[in-house]
């Protein structure tokens, strides 16, 4: 329309004025502006039509079309591209076990999730990175609200590359230098932390990093439990039973703190504080009571196996 209002402003749509020099040659109608602004936007050659140097406005809608059609092509192109190949829609397909266990390998304490890729597709240098955020106060005096500490994660090669090829139990050794050290089964609920888990990858189709994340709240963290395995081999190849993938079973084992645990100084009979003693004084008899009923569900429910 711009050009055709060009030409007819100019009057080279007039059959009188053929000696004149026009704006754009060989326009004599509407559908041959039509086809002149095609030639502009997509740039495969003006042929016949050509601007000329009489319309300087000519020449401005010229340049204003050929900026136009660059920005058109790029934002076309670009949400083409992020449509087909976005990243988040590769991290729906990793999925994280709803619960984290804690349970002893080994006879060190571990603490673990699964994680498992639903696609074919491999994930091309994937990585775990696990976080320990809780509040924090300095030797100082100081509240660090959000502290973040790395733990490392158990790999026989010292990093925390993984080959996501099936679902993995991804493990952490609570030894001295894990925030883990100090908690038990009696004291680890009522702590105010978060363990984020963050696995990264590159998509082996795209080559475009992705990135997926969960977390495990205290009360989401299932003391003596294991994963039941997923994994089977059946007529020589491997099966992956998906529906069992946040299954645990209850494991007979130490509710101490890893602390504890690794001095050998824990007493079950202490409800899990190593400094406490079962002594019956006058005006305790209430808590005494409690404390012996405590015991006896304890001893109920745990062999002699799970003490420390």
């Amino acid at each position: 329309m711009a050009w055709w209002l060009i030409a007819f402003a100019h009057g080279d749509l007039d059959p009188k004025r053929s000696n004149s020099i026009p704006c754009v040659t060989n326009i004599q109608s509407f559908t041959s502006a039509f086809l002149f602004s095609i030639e502009v936007q997509v740039t495969i050659g003006f042929g016949g039509r050509m601007v000329t140097e009489q319309c300087p406005l000519a020449i401005t809608v010229l340049i204003i079309q050929n900026i136009s059609g660059l920005i058109i092509n790029a934002v076309m192109l670009g949400c083409i591209f992020m449509k087909t190949a976005q990243a988040n829609r590769r991290a729906e397909t990793l999925i994280f076990s709803k619960h984290a266990v804690i349970a002893c390998r080994d006879g060190k304490y571990r603490f673990m999730f699964r994680v498992g890729d639903l696609r074919k597709s491999m994930i091309i240098s994937a990585s775990i990175k696990i976080q320990v955020v809780k509040k924090t106060t300095t030797d100082e005096g100081e509240v660090v609200p959000i502290s973040q500490v790395d733990i490392q994660v158990e790999n026989p090669v010292g990093t925390n590359s993984i080959f996501l090829v099936s679902p993995l139990i991804i493990s952490h050794t609570i030894d001295e230098k894990s925030p883990l050290f100090h908690y038990s089964a009696y004291n680890l609920g009522d702590q105010d932390l978060e363990v984020v888990v963050i696995l990264e990858g590159v998509v082996e189709t795209t080559g475009i990093t992705t990135q997926a994340r969960t977390s495990y709240l205290p009360d989401e963290i299932l003391w003596g439990h294991r994963f039941v395995p997923i994994v089977t081999e059946e007529e020589g190849r491997y099966s992956v039973d998906y529906s069992k993938f946040g299954n645990t079973v209850k494991v007979h084992g130490p509710l101490c703190s890893a602390k504890d645990l690794t001095e050998g100084r824990y007493n079950p009979l202490t409800s899990g504080h190593p400094s406490r003693t079962v002594k019956k004084r006058k005006g305790d008899s209430q808590q005494a009571s409690l404390l012996a009923k405590k015991m006896a569900a304890y001893r109920q429910s745990n062999d002699s196996s799970s003490y420390c």
